[in-house]
C-alpha cells in the first residue's frame, strides 16, 4: 500500500471520528446531569437589589439532593432553547435581514473595491477590521451580535487568499478584544461595578492600556497565521475544508465581483447607519437583542427596496438568510441546556461555594490570582457575563474587604475570568454559532486559538499583579 493512500485512510479514519459539534454539547449535558447525582445540592440566599438578583454572602446552606432524570435531561433541550429563545430570534431575524443585503449584491461588490483598493496592501485589512471589531466589544459588549458579520469575514479573508479561521478570527476575536478590554462594556464591568459599588466605568486608563496589549497580542497572532497561509495554503488547519470548498464552487478570490455603484453605496450608507443607531440606542435608550433585531429588520427591508429586489424577492432573500444560520441558532439553546441541567441539579451554587472557599485559604499574594482562576473556572459553567456578575460578584466583594484588597481589583478579576475563556469554551453560544456559521470544526478551532488563549491568559494575569501592585481604584 503506498504512503499517500496509507495518509488518505488515516485521514478519513480521523474525520470520522470527530465528534459532532452538538455531540460534544450533549456529552457535557450529560456530565452535568450524572454529576447532579454525585455534588452535594445547595443554594444561596437571594435578594432583588435594584432590580438585580444579588447572593446573600454566608447564607450557602445543603439542601436535599435533586440529581436530574434521564427524561429531564431530553426536557432541558427544548428548555434550553425557550429560555434563549430572545438569542436563537435575533441571530434568525438579523440573519434574515443580512440575507437581503447579500442579495442586494452590495457585499460582494464592496469586497471587490476592498480587493481592489487594497491590492498589494492585505495586510492592513486584518488591524483594520479587529480593530474596529474590538471597539464594538469594548463599549456595547459586542459579543452574539457580531456573529452576523462572521460570513462577510470569511468572504473577504478568502478573497485575498487567506482562509475561513482568518476570517472567522477578525471579526470574533476582534470583538473578544475588545469585550476583555471592557472599559465602557455595560454588560460586564458595569454591572459588575455596580454591584460591588465601585464608580461605574472607573479604572478606565489601566483598562485601556491592558486592552491595548491584548488587541495588539491578538493582531499579530491572528496575521502571523494568515500569512503563513497564504504563502502555503497546506499550512491551513482547515485546508481540507478549504479545498473541498473549491472543488465544489467557484473559487472566492478568482471570482468577477460586480461594479460597486450608488445603490451599493446607498445601502452600506443604510447599515452603517443602523449600526451608529444601535450603539447611540443601547447607551441613551437602553436598547437591548430586542431593540437591536427591530433596527436590522428595518435595515433588511430598507436595503431590499432600495437593492431592487421587489417584495418577493426581499423576503426570499430574508428566508434564505434564516435558513443558512439554523445550525448556529438552535446550537445557542444546546448550550444553555447544559446550564438548566446544573439549576435543576441545583449544583451550580455548591461549586460556586467551594471554589470560593478556596481562595480565603491561599496566601495573600495569590488572592487576586485566586479570585481570577476562579472566574475563569466559573465562566466554563455560566458564559453569561452578567450572569456570572451577578452570581459571583456579591461573594468576591466582600471577600475583597475582608482581604484588605481594593474592590476594584475583584472587578479586574471577574472581567478578565469571564472575557478571555469565551474564545475556546465549547459552552460559549456565542463561539458555538460563530464556528456553525463558519462550518469550522470545533476542534480545528481550538487547535487555531489555544495558544493566543494562553497568552491572553497571562496577560491578564500580569496585569493583575500590576494592578495589586499599584492599588488602582
Amino acid at each position: 500500500m503506498s504512503s499517500e493512500k496509507t495518509e488518505e485512510l488515516s485521514g478519513n479514519k480521523k474525520k470520522r471520528w470527530i465528534p459532532h459539534t452538538y455531540a460534544i454539547l450533549f456529552a457535557i449535558m450529560i456530565v452535568a446531569a450524572i454529576a447532579s447525582y454525585v455534588i452535594p445540592a445547595g443554594e444561596f440566599e437571594r435578594l432583588e437589589v435594584d432590580n438585580r438578583t444579588v447572593v446573600v454572602e454566608g447564607s450557602y446552606t445543603e439542601i436535599e439532593q435533586q440529581p436530574v432524570a434521564p427524561f429531564e435531561l431530553f426536557k432541558a433541550i427544548p428548555l434550553g432553547m425557550t429560555t434563549a429563545a430572545q438569542i436563537i430570534f435575533y441571530i434568525f431575524l438579523v440573519g434574515g435581514a443580512f440575507g437581503i443585503i447579500q442579495a442586494t449584491g452590495t457585499i460582494e461588490a464592496g469586497i471587490g473595491r476592498a480587493v481592489h483598493k487594497l491590492e498589494n496592501k492585505e495586510k492592513l485589512l486584518i488591524p483594520i477590521i479587529m480593530i474596529l471589531f474590538s471597539i464594538l466589544g469594548a463599549t456595547i459588549g459586542m459579543s452574539e451580535e457580531s456573529i452576523i458579520f462572521v460570513p462577510i469575514g470569511i468572504a473577504v479573508a478568502r478573497a485575498l487568499g487567506f482562509d475561513a479561521i482568518t476570517g472567522t478570527a477578525m471579526v470574533s476575536l476582534g470583538a473578544a478584544s475588545g469585550f476583555i478590554g471592557g472599559m465602557l462594556n455595560p454588560f460586564t464591568v458595569g454591572v459588575a461595578q455596580s454591584i460591588a459599588e465601585v464608580q461605574v466605568f472607573s479604572g478606565f486608563s489601566f483598562r485601556f492600556v491592558v486592552y491595548i496589549v491584548v488587541l495588539a497580542f491578538a493582531i499579530w497572532y491572528v496575521m502571523r497565521y494568515s500569512i503563513k497561509v497564504k504563502k502555503d495554503p497546506t499550512k491551513s488547519i482547515i485546508h481540507d475544508i478549504e479545498v473541498e470548498l473549491q472543488a465544489n464552487e467557484v473559487e472566492t478570490h478568482m471570482k468577477e465581483f460586480p461594479t460597486f455603484n450608488w445603490r451599493h453605496g446607498l445601502v452600506l450608507t443604510i447599515l452603517a447607519s443602523g449600526l451608529i443607531v444601535n450603539v447611540y440606542g443601547v447607551f441613551k435608550w437602553d436598547w437591548f437583542l430586542t431593540e437591536l433585531t427591530a433596527s436590522f429588520i428595518i435595515v433588511g427591508l430598507l436595503s431590499g427596496f432600495i437593492g431592487k429586489l421587489g417584495i418577493n424577492g426581499t423576503f426570499d432573500a430574508f428566508v434564505d438568510g434564516m435558513r443558512v444560520i439554523v445550525f448556529g441558532a438552535l446550537i445557542v439553546g444546546f448550550a444553555r441546556a447544559i446550564l438548566i441541567i446544573m439549576e435543576q441539579g441545583s449544583i451550580i451554587d455548591t461549586v460556586i461555594f467551594g471554589l470560593s472557599s478556596l481562595i480565603a485559604s491561599l496566601p495573600a499574594s495569590l488572592n487576586a490570582v485566586g479570585m481570577y482562576v476562579t472566574q475563569i473556572i466559573m465562566n466554563f459553567f455560566i458564559p453569561s457575563g452578567s450572569g456570572q456578575a451577578a452570581t459571583t460578584m456579591p461573594i468576591m466583594t466582600p471577600l475583597a474587604d475582608l482581604l484588605g484588597m481594593e474592590r476594584q481589583i475583584a472587578v479586574l478579576a471577574f472581567q478578565y475570568g469571564d472575557g478571555i475563556t469565551n474564545s475556546i469554551i465549547p459552552t460559549s453560544a456565542s463561539l458555538m454559532a460563530y464556528l456553525a456559521v463558519a462550518g469550522i470544526p470545533y476542534e480545528r478551532w481550538v487547535k487555531f486559538v489555544w495558544k493566543l488563549i494562553l497568552g491572553w491568559m497571562l496577560i491578564a494575569l500580569v496585569a493583575i499583579i500590576v494592578a495589586v501592585k499599584i492599588g488602582v481604584s
